[in-house]
């Protein structure tokens, strides 16, 4: 009993400070007004030097149209082409897509931006329609779909 007592001391000692040095993140993308289906979208990190680094969410069901989601594909591929984040429906005119993630502490305010690459069947693709600072209160206007991009702290 003593060692299993000692064990779960010693494994929270270590997971706790992981998990203090880590910040959640909402990242929010408004839609303009369009007329269209949904659009396709990829929210993910790219470092300093615009290499693909994590995704934190891609919108729309269907992966054989992700190939459509330029940057961000690029980014999967040169990783092994696993996606890492998390998937769901696609985001329609004039709507909201709001993604919760947790990001390493280290990540933010260090060179990193949250770039959102979007795709409209029959109404074309736009890799980096928006891309905004990893940074607290960090916004931007998008290039084609998407109206605005934040990230909030």
């Amino acid at each position: 009993m003593k060692n299993l007592a000692c064990a779960l001391l010693l494994s929270t000692a270590l997971i706790a400070p992981g998990a203090a040095m880590a910040k959640d993140v909402t990242v929010t993308v408004d839609m303009k007004d369009y007329r269209g289906p949904g659009a396709y979208l990829a929210v993910y990190l790219v470092d300093g030097a615009g290499r693909y680094r994590q995704t934190l969410w891609v919108a729309g069901g269907k992966s054989k149209y992700y190939r459509h989601l330029k940057g961000w594909a690029r980014g999967i591929s040169s990783a092994g082409g696993a996606i890492d984040g998390l998937t769901g429906a696609s985001v329609g005119s004039g709507r909201t897509l709001t993604v919760r993630a947790n990001v390493a502490d280290a990540l933010i305010d260090a060179g990193y931006q949250v770039v959102v690459d979007a795709s409209v069947e029959d109404w074309g693709d736009k890799p980096r329609d928006a891309a905004v600072p990893l940074a607290p209160g960090a916004s931007a206007g998008g290039s084609g779909f998407v109206r605005t991009l934040s990230v909030k702290m």
